[in-house]
């Protein structure tokens, strides 16, 4: 009996060992969001190449009243790139070898994690790559970010059941902002940043037709919602309001949120006679089942600060939605 019990406890001991050893055990990944870490050698780095990713990646973001970089970049050479360096969240690796390759991977040395492998002969061939790829790049970092930003907010989210229940859809928001309006057909959610400082959403639903495709679609959003900003958000004093600003034409493109076709527009809105100005994100998520437009928008107002991660707040909290 002592013999076989000694067997059947090395049997297990051995089978644990061998589940440990073939697991790989993988830290939580770190870092700011937004923030590229490059790992490149210095002669690259100081070249056409790093002049090629900082042109990439250190775009002006859009929609922004002051000029900001989409990504913040730091550069970490390859014969450093070790421990700590290799738990960020967002990895560019540029490097010169036999053949020329791009890969995209998750959670190789940190879980979350993507990590863009970039390859070629020659320096001239890793900007060609890396210019004609930018787009797959910046999705997949963007992507990686959302999903990062969406796991903070879910620690502490905002009871909006009510809104959810009226307008027929599901939104993921911190507790740090709180409700200031609620109609039956429109929402208003506000969070402070100081006495006279805010960053706002408002949430409601339009006719299909409202929105009309082709060129005068932009012209269409304009005027929708200036119209609902007129009619349901005070301005400093009776009849003065907040408007999409003329000089600044407002940028548009085509996405995706709960994989319905959705119209995303970034532009600068100000209050006529008053310096009172930020920048704002509307999308117009096509809701063809209900015949309408569920239409979420965030706006800043942040004088004196840098509004590129609070507008990207907005704009993941927004990308949270789904429709019942």
């Amino acid at each position: 009996m002592k013999v076989f019990i000694t067997i059947i406890c090395s049997i297990i001991l051995l089978g644990c060992n061998s589940s440990t050893e073939n697991k790989r055990y993988i830290t939580e990944s770190s870092g700011n969001i937004n923030t590229i870490s490059v790992v490149s050698d210095n002669m690259l780095w100081e070249g056409k190449v790093g002049s090629a990713i900082r042109s990439v990646f250190a775009a002006p973001s859009q929609g922004l009243p002051q000029d900001e970089p989409l990504f913040t970049i730091r550069q970490i050479p390859l014969q450093v790139f070790d421990g700590f360096a290799t738990k960020n969240r967002l990895i560019l690796k540029v490097s010169q070898s036999d053949s020329s390759s791009l890969n995209i991977y998750r959670n190789v040395y940190a879980k979350p994690q993507t990590v863009v492998d970039l390859r070629a002969t020659s320096p001239q061939e890793l900007i060609t790559i890396l210019n004609n790829n930018s787009e797959k790049i910046i999705d997949a970092f963007t992507k990686e970010e959302v999903k990062e930003k969406l796991r903070r907010i879910n620690k502490s989210p905002l009871d909006v059941s009510e809104m959810e229940k009226a307008l027929g859809f599901t939104i993921d928001i911190p507790s740090a902002y709180r409700i200031a309006k609620n109609t039956e057909d429109f929402f208003w959610v506000r969070k402070s940043l100081s006495n006279t400082k805010t960053m706002d959403l408002m949430f409601y639903e339009v006719p299909l037709e409202t929105i009309r495709p082709g060129d005068s679609t932009i012209m269409d959003i304009i005027k929708m919602r200036d119209a609902v900003i007129r009619k349901n958000i005070p301005g400093p004093e009776p009849g003065a309001s907040m408007t999409t600003e003329d000089a600044y034409v407002p940028s548009m493109f085509e996405t995706i949120i709960d994989n319905k076709h959705t119209i995303e527009t970034r532009g600068v809105w100000e209050v006529t006679g008053f310096f009172m100005a930020g920048p704002f994100l509307n999308y117009a998520i096509e809701d063809k089942i209900n015949n309408r437009y569920l239409v979420a928008e965030g706006y800043v107002y942040a004088p004196s600060l840098e509004k590129r991660d609070l507008v990207f707040e907005l704009e993941a909290i927004m990308k949270s939605i789904e429709i019942n």
